[in-house]
């Protein structure tokens, strides 16, 4: 038997393959992974602790920096949480108008992950068409709120503006364009056999651990579990909308990856029905206090974000700052298999694992 020296090995925080500020630490035998540690904090802000000496409007512009590939998603949870400790009653226009947005940001999100992901196993290509078919979505969210990437878009009770004119069309035209660009996507990537020998079996748990780990999103869903709070717990307008939700059967990289690109197609399913739905002129501003001061107590809510469930939880004295104000941050969460998963694997893999997980550091760190 020949005896190899242990090996201690940095990933990140400066390594392509993190996305942002991510380190992992790994003990190698030879090419194998004995031991991982995530290390988190490097983009660690305090916007939980900044939160308590701010007043609900100014905590929205830091929502969007949590997750800055889905702030649409994080805006809402916020706003989402007020209303309900309020029982503020938002405009039917403006509700459509949050709906549309995020789905738009949902098939944002997923067209940054797959092409990242396959740029870090090897590929160049699908990296160039995601972002060249991002960049419809993000245009139009410049025209909507004139910003690209941080948005400050939703409000406590609507929306901060109306539908420019022509913007609604501009969207019914993009979803057939990228129903037609998903099946390329599929013809490029998906039967290939480097990429399927890459990650087919590859980052498998099941059921129970996926549960027991906390997990949701595709990590969830991979493994055959049913669970998308669109769907088990709907809030905005989904409830009236019909789509499906992708399932895996075995929990390894490839179902995540094809319940990703499946979700994609689902959202622009949601998306033609509620253009079809969107009601006429309108507000999309309802009846808010000037100052907003939700009564005492404490609440949470969870929505469904492209990563999974994110939560927030606020804590009210009744006054114009929340007295607490906490995360549920899915990629935080989701990170907590990855040390598991990667013990008995291979450094190759350890990039395939970390990808297929898709986390976003802003979210883990906060």
């Amino acid at each position: 038997m020949i005896r190899t020296e242990e090996l201690l090995l940095n990933v990140g925080p400066q390594h392509p393959s993190t996305h942002g500020v991510f380190r992992i630490i790994v003990k190698l035998d030879g090419e194998v992974i004995t031991e991982a540690t995530p290390v988190m904090g490097y983009l660690h802000r305090g916007t939980e602790k900044l939160a308590e000496d701010l007043n609900y409007t100014q905590i929205i512009p830091y929502t969007d920096r949590m997750d800055y590939v889905s702030a649409m998603t994080t805006n809402y949870v916020l706003c989402h949480a007020v209303e309900k400790m309020m029982g503020l009653e938002v405009p039917e226009r403006a509700e459509f108008m949050r709906l549309i947005v995020m789905e738009l940001q949902r098939i944002a999100s997923h067209l940054v992950w797959w092409g990242t992901y396959l740029l870090d196993i090897g590929a160049m290509s699908p990296f160039l068409f995601a972002f060249r078919d991002r960049e419809i979505i993000i245009n139009l969210f410049n025209e909507l709120c004139g910003a690209r990437l941080t948005y400050n878009y939703m409000r406590v009770g609507g929306v901060k503006w109306d539908a420019p004119p022509g913007w609604i069309e501009q969207v019914r035209d993009f979803i057939p364009y990228m129903e037609s660009k998903l099946d390329e996507y599929h013809n490029l990537v998906s039967g290939n056999e480097i990429f399927l020998a890459r990650i087919r079996g590859v980052g498998r748990y099941d059921a129970a651990t996926a549960v027991n780990f906390g997990l949701s999103g595709a990590n969830l869903r991979s493994t055959g579990v049913n669970w998308d709070l669109r769907k088990n717990k709907p809030y905005s307008l989904y409830d009236r909308f019909e789509f499906d939700v992708p399932l895996g059967s075995v929990g390894d990289c490839y179902d995540r990856y094809n319940i990703r690109l499946e979700e994609i197609r689902q959202s622009l399913r949601i998306l033609k029905q509620a253009l079809e739905q969107f009601p006429g002129p309108g507000d999309v501003m309802g009846k808010v206090p000037r100052v907003i001061r939700p009564p005492a107590g404490e609440l949470y809510v969870g929505i469904e974000s492209p990563r999974g469930e994110i939560g927030c939880h606020i804590v009210s004295k009744g006054k114009a700052e929340p007295y607490r104000l906490k995360f549920r941050r899915p990629s935080f969460v989701n990170l907590q298999i990855l040390p598991k998963l990667l013990v008995g694997e291979t450094m190759t893999n350890l990039i395939t694992i970390l990808g297929g997980i898709d986390i976003v550091v802003g979210e883990v760190d906060c």
